[in-house]
């Protein structure tokens, strides 16, 4: 346990209503290759990808490395995100203050938008009480009901550019990144107030991962070309990996042995050891690329991103690191979403999976 102010709730303790964690030492020992829920029994295999710049979603079939289907949303879709009971998945209209609702049965639109407010991002309490909408040009964490959408509490941070999101492995806090501020926000989950801030001077935090064993955060960061590893325990930064220009994306492997990191500015993808916390080796997109956001297949062995600046999307083999295919799509493309996935709840963005 950390000390905290007042203000603020025992850290240490759970949250109340999240399931119980199955193997503390791996917090995705349920998310295997193959482990998929109940809830996405009979669901197609496929890949979407929103297109910021066209307010698409374009829909791959990963058998098939091609396209088969692509439909518009609101205005500048960010990501695509799956729900906490996995049923349902949400383009995020950023610019149309919307959320498309997409039904994995059919890959297609399933109602009308939504409304809500500026949302950049958007996750779900480990509990499943809430849906986040990161707000980011508001600069606004707002809690809404999971299903309806409507607002029942708002968190203004002092944080500009807040943008991705990764919760404890007891989900009694979340740490979210803020990218034009360069610094981190840590949000008590048990009073839903701001419980510390803390400053990564000329950093351009991205996206954010929390370890297999629950004890590092480890967090992109564009402008110094790497990762940062922040203790959990102690919210204070402990080591620094160079992976590449414009670090972005970070997802772990189905077997939880190594983290994925996306070098968006040399079309590289950086191998990290959990259990070492060093280089492992580097995939290279051969004449370059812009790999972003994205995630693993279920069976683990292809990784899927975004080529947000050339209008693409990868599938890189986890095994060898060779480029699979590189299909066109709309104009800068951004967090894909994989699914199904394997796992028991989605904790949002393109498929934070527990």
């Amino acid at each position: 346990m950390w000390p905290v102010a007042s203000t603020v709730a025992d850290l240490s303790v759970p949250l109340a209503g999240m399931p119980p964690v199955a193997r503390p030492s791996n917090i995705y020992a349920d998310d295997g290759a193959g482990m998929l829920s109940p809830a996405v029994r009979g669901v197609p295999y496929r890949i979407y990808v929103p297109n910021s710049g066209g307010s698409t979603v374009t829909v791959i079939d990963p058998s098939t490395y091609r396209v088969i289907d692509s439909y518009q949303t609101g205005l500048n879709p960010q990501h695509v995100v799956p729900g906490y009971d996995l049923r349902t998945l949400y383009a995020t209209n950023d610019l149309g203050n919307s959320l498309t609702p997409i039904s994995p049965v059919t890959g297609r639109p399933d109602g009308p938008d939504i409304p809500v407010d500026d949302p950049y991002n958007m996750y779900f309490t480990p509990n499943g009480r809430y849906a986040i909408v990161v707000a980011e040009a508001r600069q606004e964490l707002d809690f809404r009901n999971p299903h309806t959408f409507a607002l029942e509490h708002r968190i203004s941070v002092s944080c500009a550019g807040v943008d991705h999101i990764d919760f404890a492995a007891d989900g009694a806090y979340l740490i979210a990144t803020c990218e034009f501020a360069g610094r981190l926000v840590r949000i008590d989950l048990h009073t839903l107030k701001v419980a510390g801030y803390l400053d990564l001077p000329g950093s351009a935090p991205q996206d954010i991962k929390l370890d297999p064993a629950g004890r590092t955060f480890y967090v992109a960061d564009k402008i110094h070309a790497g990762v940062w590893m922040i203790d959990a325990a102690t919210f204070r930064a402990t080591g620094f990996l160079p992976t590449g220009p414009d670090a972005h994306g970070l997802y772990p492997s189905r077997d939880a042995r190594d983290l994925y990191v996306t070098n968006r500015g040399n079309g590289s993808i950086t191998v990290i050891s959990f259990a070492t916390k060093k280089i492992v080796t580097t995939w290279w997109i051969p004449g370059g690329g812009s790999p972003d956001m994205g995630g693993v297949s279920p069976d683990g062995r292809v990784l899927w991103v975004s080529g947000r600046y050339d209008g693409v999307v990868y599938a890189i083999s986890t095994e060898t690191g060779r480029l699979l295919a590189e299909i066109p799509v709309g104009p800068q493309p951004h967090g894909l979403c994989v699914w199904p996935q394997p796992g028991r709840y989605s904790l949002g963005h393109t498929g934070v999976m527990r």
